[in-house]
């Protein structure tokens, strides 16, 4: 039967964290609950290997080839650059970090593009190497993947069509000619190296929408004891929208090669029942059990909320010192003493800055005091820069920015801080730490983990999170952050007002909820919710006396797994 006694222990204790008390020594020694040889897919990989220089090799040329992308096939080991020293970039944040620690325990196989400019001079004939470095606990499977197949697969149909469609921007989709052959392709090297590593009893978990096609091709190609599972990370669209995927039922047929397929909250599992039954008419969807019969298989579909690892980011926090957040107010012109709203984005269209830029502009129309008293800090990253899209959204926010800066700055004060810059981790937990306001405001979000990130990082528990009430995180978080709708400019304003005037009791009172679900549902529960769904359809012996319900939330009396 299953072990739940371990599994409630585990919840106890991250509930007990939310007081910021640090991880007890049960939790920290607790087995990540694999059932089978761990197989991690991704499309990014949890170490990197980079020159720590621009110097070239005695030759002149560029070490590292085509653009910084190795250009070879996928096997045969390179020579290393006598004359250059490799430096190891290792996991900060997310996924990547939380699974880490997970892999290690297991003695698993990680598989990813591989991206360093010197991952190719690091690993052997099967472009293998050992992670992490000197400790040496698992096996990362790099695939060298050449320019072509990255321009096409990575910034042409993962993020021209799936990424637009999934966040319900049909209108921005690109369906260039050869891009989703070469996504086929990648998807076909990344089965590929699955079925290398896996054997009867292997667990291969994929991440998110690079591998949509990759579960059937890995099904058709690995023993029948191994079992698929998927974890979608984005959200998943209506079939209005979903109608206008190139291949869309290619898509659809490949995620139900898997026996798992997973996502953040209901509404998104049930949209994908949704498009399957509108597109897949020969599929059997079973609502109540969130289960698809298709192709003789069986796909069961849960809706598993992720979370951070919220124990690291209140340790950095009180790590930080008040003088930290002082430097920061100088080198970016915020005088000391003014309120702190932040922001913390990619320069990504679905994060919705130029809205939130909207509401600032009439938060200071209606609220002439605060002009000189509260600043905003809007930390962006650029990103898919190679996308025309991206590049003009990042073009409009920073224009949208001086324009409003232009407007109500002084000498002395802008209302706007803006920044692109990479800041540290321990500069995050510091801003984190000490913002009066955090808004997170997505037109749609999978989940959001930054507000997640701000919440455990608020030690003092006097800070609000402004939250979009379309992002994952709002379901879990909503009922006690000021929510606001992202594109009401009137509303958000009001309530950026609200957030900013709410008496110090109610701050903390909200706060101190916060931090308690953080905690208590922070990425080692998650995960250990996924592994709980995994041995069920892993055909765990001792998990299928009891493990047979759903998490829908449906009238069924059967378990759900603990969390």
């Amino acid at each position: 039967m299953r072990d739940t006694e371990r599994l409630s222990t585990a919840a106890h204790n991250r509930q007990r964290r939310g007081d910021g008390r640090g991880r007890t020594d049960d939790a920290a020694s607790e087995d990540p609950g694999c059932p089978g040889s761990l197989i991690v897919v991704s499309n990014r990989e949890p170490y990197r290997h980079e020159y720590e220089d621009e110097s070239t090799d005695d030759d002149g040329s560029d070490a590292t080839g085509d653009g910084g992308l190795p250009t070879g096939t996928d096997g045969g080991a390179r020579s290393p650059a006598a004359t250059r020293s490799i430096t190891v970039d290792e996991p900060t944040g997310g996924l990547t970090a939380g699974l880490d620690p997970v892999v290690r325990e297991t003695d698993g196989t990680w598989i990813a593009w591989g991206d360093g400019d010197a991952d190719f001079d690091v690993t052997d004939e099967r472009n293998c190497v050992a992670v992490p470095p000197e400790e040496e606990d698992y096996t990362l499977r790099r695939l060298d993947l050449s320019e072509e197949a990255v321009d096409a697969y990575y910034y042409g149909f993962s993020n021209r069509v799936l990424w637009p469609l999934c966040h319900g921007f049909p209108g921005l989709v690109e369906d260039r000619p050869t891009d989703f052959e070469w996504y086929r392709r990648v998807n076909e090297r990344f089965a590929d190296a699955v079925g290398d590593h896996a054997d009867d009893d292997s667990v291969i978990w994929l991440q998110d929408y690079h591998l949509a096609l990759a579960p059937r091709l890995i099904r058709e190609s690995v023993p029948e004891g191994a079992t698929v599972a998927h974890f979608w990370h984005i959200p998943w669209p209506t079939p209005t929208t979903y109608q206008h995927c190139p291949a869309g039922g290619r898509i659809l047929e490949g995620l139900l090669g898997n026996d798992l397929l997973g996502f953040h909250v209901d509404g998104y599992a049930d949209r994908f029942l949704d498009c399957v039954e509108r597109f897949l008419p020969s599929a059997t969807v079973d609502r109540a059990d969130r289960t698809v019969q298709y192709d003789g298989r069986t796909t069961r579909v849960v809706a598993t909320p992720m979370g951070v690892d919220a124990e690291s980011y209140d340790r950095d926090a009180r790590s930080t010192e008040r003088d930290r957040l002082s430097s920061l107010f100088e080198e970016y012109g915020i005088p000391q003493g003014t309120a702190l709203g932040l922001g913390l984005d990619r320069l990504d269209y679905s994060k919705g800055i130029p809205e939130r830029l909207a509401a600032i502009e009439r938060f200071f129309e209606r609220n002439p005091n605060w002009r000189g008293e509260f600043t905003f800090l809007q930390k962006a990253t650029p990103s898919r820069t190679e996308i025309e899209t991206y590049e003009d959204y990042g073009e409009h926010v920073r224009s949208e920015v001086d324009r409003i800066n232009r407007r109500f700055g002084t000498t002395e004060w802008r209302p706007i801080v803006y920044t692109e810059d990479v800041l540290p981790r321990e500069d995050i937990c510091a801003l984190y730490r000490h913002a009066d306001v955090m808004v997170v405001s997505p037109l749609i979000d999978g989940m959001n983990l930054v507000a997640q990130e701000y919440v455990a990082a608020s030690v003092e528990g006097d800070g609000t999170l402004v939250l979009s009430d379309r992002t994952g995180a709002h379901e879990r978080l909503g009922s006690h952050a000021v929510t606001i709708d992202p594109t009401d400019t009137d509303g958000f304003a009001a309530q950026l007002e609200h957030a900013l005037t709410m008496p110090s009791y109610e701050r903390r009172r909200r706060m101190n909820t916060l931090r308690q679900r953080v905690f208590a549902d922070d990425i080692e529960a998650w995960m250990d919710t996924q592994f709980d769904w995994i041995r069920r359809v892993h055909g765990d012996p001792e998990e299928s006396e009891t493990s047979t319900g759903s998490d829908s939330g449906s009238d069924s009396t059967e378990p759900t797994p603990p969390v």
